[in-house]
């Protein structure tokens, strides 16, 4: 697995350790790299909602090397889900057998979300614009799309009620682009003051994690603005892989490259390279189970 992704998952759990709360509702891509630094984000006590594979390494990473009491909560019920290994999805059964409490979805949404007790939340999504905006729902006219996505799930409401949320994704021109074919989930809208004047609760995205580096939104107009380049990445790079004029720091700092223990978590998870070999070690996939037979019978006599 490249060096950038192993960098990013690993960030993203040291990410973790700001928060109390995170939830575990919300992010779509992969990525060592962007999985460590969304650890290093997140906080102790903190209660993470997450949503798709990567968010799941970052929160599972965190708990096991940065802070072993965050609270990490899935859409699907389960609250302090603990499990052993990566989850092949929100409904996976390990999440409910290791969760210290089973919930009903509305109540995951009505009570724990919406009424401000998530502290993080990670998203992903096919694209987002320079104000962290997201769109997984369609790519080209609503009406006529050449591909037609997933969908919201729960994404407008993670980024609407999370008191912060954490982009995952790919940086490229088709995923950073300059304006959304469709808007999915409000970031920060047109700029400052537009999540206040919809009246979202939430403090809206504060960090990007992409596989080339880190971007955080502008103090003043809330467009993001690349902060942190991954080792062996260039400003130029990154510019290049953005559908928008990238704005950047005065002074562009690089992460570290991931540690022996987070390395050696993420293989214990699953979610990292295996030792001696670059290639990405996932969980195998559950076959399909044997088609059942019908035994043979003797033709029914004509009438």
């Amino acid at each position: 697995m490249a060096a950038s992704l192993k960098s990013q998952a690993a960030e993203i759990a040291r990410g973790a350790a700001h928060n109390e709360k995170i939830s575990e509702m919300a992010v779509q891509s992969s990525g060592v790299h962007r999985r460590r630094h969304a650890v290093r984000h997140a906080d102790s006590h903190a209660t993470c909602e997450r949503h798709a594979r990567l968010p799941s390494v970052a929160a599972n990473l965190a708990r096991r090397t940065h802070v072993g009491d965050i609270v990490l909560v899935y859409e699907s019920g389960t609250i302090g889900a603990k499990p052993n290994r990566l989850p092949l999805s929100i409904g996976d059964g390990e999440l409910a057998e290791t969760a210290d409490s089973v919930v009903s979805v509305p109540e995951i949404f009505n009570y724990w979300l919406q009424g401000g007790r998530i502290d993080v939340g990670f998203l992903g999504a096919a694209q987002m614009d320079r104000f962290a905006n997201l769109n997984s729902t369609v790519i080209g006219p609503y009406d006529n799309p050449s591909v037609r996505l997933p969908g919201a799930g729960g994404a407008p409401e993670i980024a609407a009620s999370c008191r912060e949320v954490i982009i995952v994704m790919r940086q490229s021109l088709r995923s950073f682009v300059r304006e959304l074919d469709f808007v999915t989930s409000v970031g920060h809208g047109r700029g400052n003051g537009d999540r206040e004047r919809l009246g979202l609760r939430g403090g809206g995205p504060t960090l990007v994690i992409s596989d080339l580096g880190l971007l955080r939104p502008n103090r003043e107009s809330l467009e993001l603005e690349m902060t942190h380049l991954h080792p062996g990445v260039t400003l130029e790079q990154a510019r290049e892989a953005t559908g928008w004029d990238l704005r950047s720091v005065p002074e562009v700092l690089s992460t570290s490259p991931p540690s022996p223990t987070e390395l050696a978590a993420l293989r214990e998870l699953g979610g990292g390279s295996s030792p001696g070999d670059g290639s990405a070690r996932t969980l195998p996939r559950e076959r399909n189970p044997p088609r059942r037979r019908t035994p043979n019978r003797a033709p029914r006599p004509a009438r």
